[in-house]
């Protein structure tokens, strides 16, 4: 196995010069540094193989620290590992042997080819030519999932910590949808239906959007993805929202290539941000 020590890191993690909110940022499918043998071998393009990237997603958010709340956001692209599905969604079609019983093969995601090792791209081209070891797969998890997952759990620990809660705002972006063509959402919030945060943390970031002048829908179609699920304890005192962004706000989806709107959706989520620090979120502390 590889020299754990020689690999790339798996995450970036951004920190104010002082952590002022409750707030912790997070992006797990904007990485895009993607291993050379990894595009030698896939059976897609330079370009085909980042449709399942949240392209440009950690830099819509870069303000984050500015504004005293950490940025965590993945190296790995969400096509070599996938940090927001459970550690071990695997197909076994995919797989040259036999996988471990504890292996969960049976889940919708893995259904769809979209586990943690995806079968397919979001909008469903092949991307291997082969067939993998379960040793591919497990390398991935550990260098790249654990990893993603240690540093997430420590920043919602220690800003639970310090402030009494935490609330993370799981940032991903949506491709464009052909049944919605004629009433698109501009963002979409997930919140599991009102079980992994607090209804105020809801509430605040869809107002403040729509005060912005965008178009918000809650739950429809994305209620929330493993991280949301997993971290959601509102009862505990961490709250997790999950942000999705329609990529036509911001980027050329066929080229995936910033649009000229870019740097103004990147300043209106600046607004976005400083307005969230700046609340009071005292009534969230865990009793």
């Amino acid at each position: 196995m590889d020299d754990l020590a020689s690999l790339p890191p798996a995450f970036d993690l951004l920190r104010p010069e002082r952590q002022t909110s409750p707030l912790v940022f997070a992006s797990p499918h904007s990485g895009r540094d993607y291993p050379e043998d990894f595009l030698a071998s896939t059976r897609l393009d330079a370009v085909g193989i980042r449709r399942s990237e949240d392209a440009f997603v950690d830099e819509l958010f870069a303000a984050a620290p500015a504004f005293g709340a950490p940025l965590l956001t993945a190296r790995f692209p969400r096509a070599w590992c996938d940090a927001n599905r459970e550690p071990w969604e695997l197909d076994p079609g995919m797989f040259d042997t036999p996988l471990p019983s504890w292996v969960n093969s049976a889940s919708p995601r893995v259904g769809a080819g979209l586990g943690t090792i995806a079968r397919v791209v979001a909008t469903g081209e092949t991307i291997y030519r082969h067939r993998l070891s379960f040793w591919e797969a497990e390398r991935r998890v550990r260098t790249c999932w654990e990893p993603y997952h240690a540093a997430l759990a420590s920043l919602i620990m220690a800003t639970r910590e310090q402030f009494g809660l935490c609330l993370l705002v799981d940032c991903h972006s949506m491709p464009a949808h052909p049944a919605q063509a004629h009433d698109p959402p501009d963002f979409v919030l997930g919140d599991v239906h009102g079980t992994a945060c607090a209804p105020k943390v809801t509430r605040v970031v869809e107002s403040g959007l729509q005060n912005l002048g965008y178009r918000v829908r809650r739950n429809d179609p994305y209620a929330g993805g493993y991280i949301t699920r997993h971290y959601g304890r509102p009862r505990e005192g961490v709250h997790v929202i999950q942000m999705e962004i329609a990529r036509p706000l911001y980027m050329d989806e066929q080229r995936i290539q910033r649009s000229p709107n870019f740097e103004r959706l990147q300043a209106d989520l600046s607004l976005l941000i400083e307005n969230l620090a700046t609340q009071d979120w005292k009534a969230l502390v865990a009793r």
